[in-house]
C-alpha cells in the first residue's frame, strides 16, 4: 500500500476518535440530529474498514492464523466504540484458546495500536483464565527479548501495568494465588502510527510484537 493510502487509512481512523462513548441513534429516529448521526455511522464505517484492511494485510505476514472477525463500530448499546480490535487464531485453535490480538489505543494522545497475547472473555471458562495466566511461569531471563512488553492484570475491574521482569511476576503469581487478579495479558505497544510509511511497516512492527510475546503464547498451549 502507498504512503498516501496509508495515511488515508490512519486518518479515517482517527476521525471516529471524537465519537468515544457516544450515543448513536438511527437517523430515522434522531429528529434534528439525523445529519450528525449519519455522519456518525459513515465515520464509524471507513474507520473499521480501514482497521479491516490493516487485519487483511496482517494476515498476510501471519500464515499459521486466521482472523476472527473485527470488532464493531459500536456495542450493543448503540455506543461508539472506536479503539477495534481483532483475535487471530491459530489453525485448529478455538475461541476459548490464548492468542494474539491487536488493539486500537491512544497513547499519549495520538492513535496507537497494541499487540497482545489475550483470549475472548465471552465464552471463557475457568481453565482459559488458568491457561492465560500460566504466562506468569515464564521466567525473564536474558535469553528473551522484552523490551517494550509488559503486563497488563485486572484487580477488581480496574487495569494496571506492570514492567516485564522478575520482580512483577513474581509480585503477580501471588495476586493470582490469592484472587487479587483475575488475569493477566502480555503486551507490547506500537505509538503514533501516523508516523509509518505505509501498511507494511505497521505489519512489521506487529510481527515483531508478536515474536516477542511468543514465549509466553507456548507456555498457554
Amino acid at each position: 500500500m502507498r504512503e498516501n493510502n496509508w495515511k488515508q487509512k490512519v486518518a479515517q481512523m482517527e476521525n471516529y476518535l471524537p465519537y468515544q462513548g457516544k450515543k448513536y441513534i438511527a437517523p430515522s429516529k434522531a429528529g434534528e440530529q439525523a445529519v450528525e448521526m449519519e455522519e456518525f455511522k459513515l465515520a464509524g464505517q471507513e474507520a473499521r474498514k480501514a482497521f479491516q484492511t490493516l487485519v487483511a494485510s496482517l494476515l498476510g505476514v501471519t500464515n499459521d492464523f486466521r482472523a476472527d472477525r473485527v470488532s464493531a463500530w459500536m456495542n450493543q448499546a448503540q455506543v461508539g466504540r472506536p479503539h477495534f480490535w481483532c483475535y487471530f487464531f491459530l489453525e485448529g485453535g478455538t475461541r476459548l484458546d490464548s492468542t494474539f490480538a491487536v488493539r486500537l489505543k491512544t497513547i499519549e494522545g495520538r492513535l496507537g495500536i497494541s499487540c497482545e497475547l489475550s483470549f475472548i472473555e465471552r465464552g471463557s471458562t475457568p481453565e482459559t483464565l488458568a491457561r492465560q495466566n500460566r504466562v506468569l511461569e515464564v521466567l525473564l531471563d536474558e535469553s528473551l527479548d522484552l523490551d517494550g512488553v509488559y503486563y497488563w492484570a485486572q484487580i477488581a475491574g480496574e487495569s494496571y501495568f506492570y514492567n516485564a521482569d522478575e520482580r512483577s511476576r513474581q509480585t503477580l503469581k501471588e495476586l493470582v494465588e490469592v484472587e487479587n487478579v483475575r488475569k493477566v495479558l502480555m503486551k507490547y505497544d506500537i505509538p503514533t502510527l501516523a508516523d509509518f510509511v505505509s501498511v507494511e511497516e505497521v505489519c512489521a512492527e506487529i510481527q515483531k510484537g508478536f515474536d516477542k510475546l511468543i514465549p509466553f503464547f507456548e507456555v498457554t498451549r
